[in-house]
């Protein structure tokens, strides 16, 4: 007959949690800023688009940013202009 070896003892298991640190955590999320706050900061982006289509979105806004600073750069007076307004010097001029 075959003798069974000895079965070891189960180790001791603590908490899955440390109180002083759950303690540690509640603290933080009560003091912490509130959704709109953190939208405000730029910091979470505003979610009145679908998950889905926050990407198209936003590729949306950055294409229009450009087209309109494009535009306003085409708009601005020439140096040339500026120097016959008296807004700039001659020797201020970049060369072209």
């Amino acid at each position: 007959m075959a003798t069974q070896a000895p079965v070891p003892p189960k180790p001791v298991r603590k908490p899955s949690f440390d109180p002083e640190a759950a303690q540690r955590l509640e603290k933080s999320l009560a003091v912490r800023p509130d959704k709109n706050e953190l939208i405000d900061r730029n910091i979470l982006k505003d979610d009145t688009v679908a998950p889905s289509l926050q990407a198209a979105k936003e590729a949306l806004e950055r294409s229009q940013l450009e087209d309109k600073l494009e535009h306003a750069l085409q708009a601005r007076p020439k140096p040339e202009e500026l120097v016959k307004g008296g807004i700039l010097q001659e020797k201020d001029v970049p060369p072209a």
